[in-house]
């Protein structure tokens, strides 16, 4: 889901400029979806969140690990055992201070905020169907 190709940058989150036809603006967007940290790495601008360990945990010892940072990949202790209510109103309740917060610093952290990209997956067992 991170776009990684056009702007090639690599798992670790190094950048590599490239010129189109002379003109260096070409990437100019590329700072909508990745910030720089102090140390030239860029990180995609992007909070994770899941209920789940252990799907937040791929991504944190996957092949893009080091393109994370890890203060915005977030997840609860237990998942809400395919039950929207559970999810909705008890186990994913613990959990939103906490990405209203990090959203918050996201958002601190960005000079021209304009919209939010959310994908949301509603799916699994009996209980899940969310219309």
């Amino acid at each position: 889901p991170i776009p990684c190709v056009p702007w090639q940058s690599q798992t670790s989150g190094q950048y590599q400029r490239r010129v189109h036809g002379g003109d260096e603006d070409v990437d100019k967007y590329f700072t909508t979806f990745y910030e720089e940290t102090g140390a030239g790495q860029y990180v995609p601008r992007n909070i994770t969140v899941d209920l789940e360990p252990t799907v937040v945990d791929d991504v944190r010892t996957g092949d893009y690990a080091q393109m994370f940072h890890p203060e915005f990949l977030l997840n609860g202790k237990e998942d809400a055992a395919n039950n929207f209510a559970r999810g909705h109103y008890t186990v994913g309740k613990e959990i939103l201070d906490q990405v209203n917060y990090r959203l918050r610093k996201l958002v601190d952290n960005s000079q021209n905020v304009q919209g939010f990209i959310i994908h949301h997956a509603v799916g699994g067992g009996t209980g899940s169907d969310a219309r």
